[in-house]
């Protein structure tokens, strides 16, 4: 029986994907740990091996093709002893881009394991293709997305429904994002409008516009700010990398290090809201935001309270470089506990982050800079840094994020007490 290859999930926040390239060809012997193709999801472009063996009769979704679904169907191997004749009735029309193709066992696992390391995604509606919701020329809507559609000059025949049977519903209006004009659209623009480029969004940007436009609409954010001295901490950064060329410590994995032994500390911040279920962690898994060609990443240092700043320096840098190259694979950057975003080497002073669900808060990290302090009344110069915590209040309450926020105040300006 001929064997069916359907787009995988390579990435727990995937939905579709483009298929970059082909690696074999019709006619070509595929063996079990063969790369087959490349394939791009909205992290990095990535390698896809068979887990099966046979004949590649049928390539069913040309390479560069955009939007695949998972789960869609994209070629079929030829079993030993088969022919040509097995793949009568299989053709591209059953590689439809839709979600509504079967999915292989191995797919169904990568699927669900991305719905564990990620409990909002596993709640997330399946779309359907707005023909689904069509019939005899009427689209299938409820009253409020029609008024709200109407609102917003949205044609609701354009939009892809959620609902039952394919029915379109407020969440897809809102959701719904028009596209954007032509460049035959232009010439007919007002004039006076500044000439504009179209530029096609990557896989990435479209997943980072969808998860933070779901973590602002849906996770409420409440922030904590505090100024922290750094001169304790420069002094023993100085100090450490004196004493050696092998490694090079920097002020990020210090903060690191002190998120992480804060997050042991205040055990009530390191958790993450689960709708009837609160979910509190023993360990500190923190990401840590790059900013990469096309968009960001948020790599992660397991276990980080457990590991010296030689450790978490070594593990950031080659993430960074993975991150940079594409070549991080989901479980560099999939299941952190809390998240870190520090802009402050770009000599931003201070900014407010967005929680990265499903995690319950992100540190924003400001620049370092000289100030002016008053210390036993009198005012003396000090290197200070602003930082903010974004909180999900459904599972982090102010008094909790406070006492969060002071213990990595307390970690930062007396760096000795990491050591404890």
């Amino acid at each position: 029986m001929a064997i069916e290859i359907f787009m995988p999930a390579l990435s727990p926040t995937m939905e579709t994907g483009t298929l970059s390239k082909w690696l074999v060809k019709e006619g070509d012997v595929v063996e079990s740990g063969t790369v087959f193709a490349e394939i791009e999801t909205d992290k990095a472009i990535m390698e896809y091996e068979s887990i099966d063996e046979g004949i590649v009769g049928k390539i069913l979704v040309a390479e560069g093709t955009e939007n695949v679904a998972v789960g869609a169907l994209i070629a079929v191997l030829l079993e030993d002893g088969e022919d040509a004749s097995v793949l009568e009735g299989i053709s591209a029309g059953k590689a439809a881009i839709s979600t509504a193709a079967p999915v292989t066992a191995s797919v169904a696992a990568s699927v669900a394991s991305s719905s564990e390391a990620s409990p909002l995604l596993s709640s997330a509606p399946k779309t359907t293709t707005v023909a689904s919701a069509q019939k005899e020329g009427r689209v299938f809507s409820s009253p409020l997305a029609r008024r709200i559609a109407g609102q917003k000059n949205i044609d609701i025949a354009d939009i892809s429904g959620t609902g039952p049977r394919g029915r379109v519903i407020k969440r897809d209006v809102e959701n719904y994002v028009m596209p954007a004009r032509t460049a035959a659209s232009t010439t007919a623009s007002l004039e006076g409008d500044a000439p504009f480029e179209e530029i096609k969004l990557s896989n990435m940007r479209k997943t980072i516009a969808r998860r933070l436009t779901e973590s602002k609409q849906t996770v409420p954010h409440f922030y904590l700010g505090v100024d922290i001295e750094l001169d304790n901490l420069l002094a023993a950064r100085k100090e450490l990398n004196s004493m050696s060329d092998d490694y090079k410590i920097s002020v990020n994995d210090f903060i690191i290090r002190a998120c992480a032994l804060a997050l042991k500390k205040v055990p009530a911040a390191n958790v993450q809201f689960g709708g009837d279920v609160m979910r509190q962690y023993s360990r500190s898994d923190v990401s840590v935001a790059v900013a990469i060609p096309g968009g960001l990443v948020t790599p992660v240092i397991r276990g980080a309270e457990q590991k010296g700043l030689r450790q978490i320096s070594d593990e950031i840098k080659e993430l960074v470089k993975k991150a940079r190259d594409g070549k991080l694979m989901p479980e560099d950057y999939t299941g952190g506990t809390f998240s870190i975003s520090n802009l402050g080497m770009m000599g931003i002073k201070q900014f407010q982050a967005v929680i990265n669900p499903p995690q319950a808060a992100i540190l924003a990290v400001g620049s370092g800079e000289q100030r002016v302090v008053i210390k036993d009344g009198e005012m003396k110069p000090a290197t200070v840094m602003s930082v903010n915590l974004a909180c999900d209040h459904r599972a982090i309450d102010g008094a909790v994020g406070a006492e969060f926020l002071g213990a990595i105040k307390t970690f930062l300006e007396h760096p000795s007490t990491m050591l404890l």
